[in-house]
């Protein structure tokens, strides 16, 4: 039985009142105040011009995509460490994912291996931060600029993530947001395309909508999706976005106890690299030995905390191995493999931190008894 979720969502603002006035308004759809007041305050929050609200993660990079004509016959450079939708919306689009190697100091997507995958046929760099330390996205855009590629950004886990004082998703000309219910905010599914351009917005806008020409209704000018987001999710969102502030000290202060309480251990928390503001969507550590981290799901498991191991490098899934044939992710693998998120939630306590160190620390004196025992036994 779960007695430590790995994440639970942080509802403790003004979520239950905006959603009854919702259903008092009986506005429940893709209409509403709370959708352009949330847009609004999103936007202001993360410094970008322009936001597009949309019904999930997923969708906002399929729009990204589709906006900027990414075609069949054109490559786009992904890491391989992601989580899987960052590589489907690529397939969505009819092009080829060609997959990047990560760093084994930041886990982050290599700018020198991505230097070394493209070809006539890149149209575009998806650069993804990674369980909300930002990628290293002025390399990235410098790389994309010399070579006269579309950078996006994909920041599903990295709101409240910064790169020298700016905020993740204004480096690239279009970046997707996630508002999942794990997220750090959340409207329980939904996302939020950040564009620096006045055109691609109105593209976007129209895309989202059917393709519906914003001057005159039921007139559709181009085949468009339904992508959009209902008004009860972003009341959800603007009393989430109302909280963020306490949602990331929270989870700052979440990692600080976290790394005060399994120094010494034979494992890394994902750290802070110079320049860069974490997010800490998870507090994600890498275990020394990867034959320790089955083990230690399951010792946790069995006293009520629950894990995650991290994301499967894509090349490695069924479906992606015959497109990724021949591809060299090392690093991604060994990180994937020795990667673990640790209960993330911003109302963590202080004596759940405690326990679930404890039985870190126990695992860790119990496997080393083990081996010391398993010794003694072979000198006899």
């Amino acid at each position: 039985m779960i007695k430590i979720p790995v994440y639970r969502p942080y509802l403790q603002g003004n979520e239950k009142k905006y959603l009854n006035e919702c259903l008092d308004s009986t506005w429940i759809s893709s209409k509403g105040r709370f959708l352009e007041q949330f847009e609004t305050q999103f936007r202001n929050f993360v410094g970008s011009p322009f936001a597009i609200p949309v019904c999930n993660g997923t969708v906002a990079l399929h729009l990204s995509l589709l906006g900027l004509g990414i075609k069949s016959g054109d490559e786009v450079i992904v890491p391989s460490l992601t989580y899987v939708a960052s590589v489907n919306a690529i397939l969505y689009t009819g092009a080829s994912p060609v997959f990047a190697d990560s760093l084994l100091t930041s886990w982050q997507m290599d700018p020198e291996d991505v230097l070394r995958k493209i070809t006539p046929k890149t149209k575009a760099i998806l650069a993804v931060h990674l369980y909300g330390h930002p990628c290293h996205i002025e390399a990235l855009k410098t790389i994309a600029d010399n070579a006269g590629l579309f950078l996006i950004e994909d920041c599903a886990e990295a709101f409240g993530a910064y790169c020298k004082k700016t905020h993740v998703g204004n480096f690239g000309i279009v970046s997707t947001y996630s508002f999942f219910g794990n997220k750090t905010i959340t409207t329980g599914e939904g996302g939020m395309v950040v564009v620096q351009d006045p055109s691609l917005y109105d593209k976007l806008s129209v895309l989202k909508n059917q393709g519906n020409d914003p001057t005159r209704s039921y007139w559709h000018t181009i085949i468009g999706y339904n992508y959009r987001m209902t008004n009860l999710c972003a009341a959800i969102g603007l009393a989430q976005i109302e909280q963020a502030e306490t949602i990331l000290q929270k989870k700052r202060n979440l990692a600080k106890r976290y790394q005060e309480q399994l120094q010494e251990l034979p494992l890394q928390i994902q750290g802070e690299e110079a320049d860069c503001t974490h997010s800490y969507w998870m507090i994600s550590v890498l275990l020394q030995k990867a034959k320790d981290r089955e083990p230690l799901i399951r010792h946790l498991a069995s006293v009520g905390v629950e894990t995650r191991p991290f994301f499967y490098p894509i090349h490695s899934l069924p479906m992606y191995e015959h497109i990724a044939s021949g591809s060299s992710c090392k690093v991604a693998e060994e990180i994937s493999s020795r990667g673990l998120n640790l209960p993330s939630f911003p109302d963590l306590t202080e004596s759940e931190i405690t326990y679930i160190c404890e039985h870190i620390r126990n695992y860790y004196a119990e496997s080393r008894e083990g081996l010391n025992s398993h010794i003694g036994l072979c000198k006899h």
